[in-house]
């Protein structure tokens, strides 16, 4: 195994990596079994049955660990399976406090499915510290946390919000999906749980869906590992490799993500019908000086709107790009657009989600790896 002091470009590829014991295979084989021959019952060579584990997700879970500067991870279905498993740590009358601008998906789960069950969400503006103290209760039990956040790239103060969880002895969950570990690392910056949709940066390949969990603290790990395998929350192992192959071109697709994202973003703010750019990059972003803090670069993420700022106008855009797909998702080598009104943030009622900004008129761009100029050109042609 690797040992932990490398850094993170090569964790990427060697952290908790090893040649496979039977013929030392470089990349672990892909585990095609449901069940594991026995000596004796119980005597076997770790392994009984895939849905509890399974050896390459056992791999792809050292490598997510090793990234993440955690000394667990956990790898599942998808990414709403693992916020799933972290809301079954809590029990009816606890309650949780969120962002105010939430990805869509996480958004319903919480309000449609474990409201249900007698768990209260308050979902503030996290940017403000003194608005989420305010929330905090006897209750209280979890902090969620996105950072940058769906769609509106809000930069949230990690380190303050571990401050404010140790205080109140609350667990804090970051969804990290957005920055990946190569921008953003929050155990180092005292999360407890980070959550990723793997489907997206980590994967980076737009060619499967995957979630994890990455965590320092062994009892709340088997916690996790407990509801998860009594769910069946778990990925198959074809899934585990290929988030595992993209891992380790993480940090080279990143770097270019970073790069096309900043001329992007610029090129937007220079566009005379462009109204707004949501960017963390910008100085004149909402808590800039944190991002800087606690990320290593800003991402390929944007969100802007066009001076017009309608439902028929986005449209317009989104519909006559030509190197950017239109399509759900993010985070793939690939450049895509989506409306979030329509798209991601459909299942947040309007008057909700418009309150945060995520107006009809947004539109949202996940920068690929391509040649930048391609992209501002096909940008330039929509716009006109």
């Amino acid at each position: 195994m690797a040992p932990k002091k490398l850094k993170f470009n090569s964790r990427t590829i060697h952290g908790g990596q090893h040649p496979d014991k039977a013929y030392g295979a470089v990349m672990p084989p892909v585990y095609f079994t449901s069940t594991y021959a026995q000596a004796k019952p119980g005597e076997h060579l770790g392994y009984e049955y895939s849905r509890s584990h399974n050896p390459t997700r056992t791999a792809l879970q050292a490598s997510l660990a090793s990234i993440e500067s955690g000394n667990y991870a956990l790898a599942f279905a998808s990414g709403m399976a693992a916020i799933d498993t972290v809301i079954k740590l809590l029990q009816p009358g606890d309650e949780v406090i969120s962002t105010n601008d939430l990805y869509g998906g996480t958004y319903r789960i919480f309000t449609k499915v474990f409201a249900a069950y007698g768990i209260t969400f308050h979902f503030v503006p996290m940017g403000d510290i003194d608005e989420v103290k305010k929330h905090v209760n006897a209750n209280t039990k979890l902090l969620w946390v996105e950072t940058p956040t769906n769609p509106l790239m809000q930069i949230i103060d990690i380190k303050a919000m571990s401050l404010i969880a140790k205080a109140n002895n609350v667990l804090l969950a970051v969804d990290n999906t957005f920055a990946s570990p190569y921008l953003q690392r929050p155990l180092e910056l005292g999360a407890d749980i980070v959550m990723h949709s793997a489907t997206k940066y980590l994967g980076g390949h737009s060619d499967v869906v995957l979630g994890a969990l990455a965590l320092n603290d062994t009892a709340l790990v088997e916690r996790l590992a407990f509801i998860q395998n009594s769910s069946g929350s778990v990925p198959g192992p074809m899934d585990a490799f290929l988030v595992l192959r993209g891992i380790k071109t993480l940090h080279v697709r990143m770097q270019r993500h970073s790069e096309n994202g900043r001329a992007v973003a610029e090129y937007l703010t220079s566009h005379p019908d462009v109204e707004k750019v949501y960017w963390p990059g910008f100085e004149t972003h909402p808590n800039h000086e944190v991002a800087k803090a606690q990320m290593d670069d800003f991402g390929g993420m944007i969100s802007f709107v066009h001076k017009d700022n309608s439902l028929d106008k986005a449209v317009a855009i989104v519909s006559a790009l030509k190197i950017f797909t239109l399509a759900e998702s993010l985070g793939g080598v690939e450049s895509l657009a989506g409306h979030p009104a329509s798209m991601t943030h459909a299942s947040i009622p309007k008057e909700i989600r418009e309150k945060t900004g995520v107006t009809d008129g947004l539109i949202r761009l996940s920068v690929g790896i391509e040649d930048s100029e391609d992209l501002i050109s096909d940008l330039a042609q929509a716009l006109g």
